[in-house]
């Protein structure tokens, strides 16, 4: 059994986005692993300062909800980040949170298999390409970490609009298949 961590970014509720966390959370629970879902919608996450002091102490100066989040990231065998594209990247809040985690830097963390889910309202299948490279470029500094798959849920805009979707079916088989 795995710790899986999903966490979603989109700040609307019911998002396509969502959707597809929803799904690969599933698929992962039907498959027997720990899961654990955190929309950000309900934290609050500040920006990163830059001071560095998590390189010395391994937490974050800032009060908010990020060094929770980032506490059960460092925990997590396997973590999902679910994101809207938004104007071809992934939403501020998920590179806040990405930003955030530099705790994790050099600490003795968990997880190794990370996947990106995303949902646009554009359809070409190089819509989230910037994305993923921007999460590609944070899992490279984790040397035991990799992109273990990615997931695009294209041609959606209003919430639900996932619905039938194949790429729903994908999260869900994706997480059913995390080993």
């Amino acid at each position: 059994m795995k710790k899986v961590l999903v966490i979603s970014s989109s700040l609307r509720p019911g998002s396509n986005s969502e959707a597809l966390a929803d799904a690969f959370a599933r698929g992962a629970a039907d498959a027997g692993h720990q899961v654990e879902k955190i929309a950000l919608r309900d934290k609050e996450l500040g920006f990163c300062r830059g001071c560095l002091a998590c390189q010395r102490t391994r937490r974050c100066v800032i009060a908010d909800d990020a060094p929770a989040i980032v506490a059960k990231m460092h925990d997590a065998d396997a973590i999902a980040f679910a994101t809207p594209i938004y104007y071809y990247e992934m939403s501020g809040q998920l590179k806040t949170l990405l930003d955030r985690a530099n705790p994790l830097y050099g600490s003795d963390y968990r997880f190794r298999d990370i996947y990106m889910l995303t949902a646009a309202a554009e359809d070409e299948p190089e819509t989230p390409v910037r994305a993923v490279a921007g999460l590609t470029g944070w899992i490279d500094c984790f040397a035991r970490a990799r992109l273990a798959g990615t997931i695009f849920a294209g041609g959606v805009e209003a919430p639900g609009e996932t619905a039938g979707h194949p790429a729903l079916a994908e999260a869900y088989a994706a997480g059913r298949a995390i080993e």
